[in-house]
């Protein structure tokens, strides 16, 4: 049986991802990291990420904390994140404006 990964949402502006994320959703941050392409898969939903990581072969062990900083208040949240590379790398999308 084929699983069906959460949909994740990227955005062009960083501030309104981290609010999607802050909200408990799926958001999707690409970046470069020593030439390579990569992208965060971020949330304060750790049962959320724990499900995408499951439906894409991610062993759970891999999924890491970092408290980030909810950018509406300037409270720091508990909030995990995926480092997604290689074949775990979704194809670009088209982000939210």
């Amino acid at each position: 049986m084929t699983r069906v990964p959460p949909q994740y949402r990227e955005f062009e502006k960083r501030r309104d991802g981290m609010i999607f994320a802050m909200d408990g959703g799926l958001w999707l941050h690409r970046h470069l990291w020593r030439g390579r392409r990569m992208a965060h898969l971020v949330s304060t939903n750790r049962a959320l990420l724990l499900e995408y990581g499951a439906a894409v072969g991610i062993d759970a062990d891999r999924l890491q904390y970092k408290p980030l900083k909810d950018p509406r208040t300037g409270v720091r949240r508990d909030a995990w994140h995926w480092d997604l590379g290689g074949s775990v790398l979704p194809p670009p999308s088209t982000p939210v404006r």
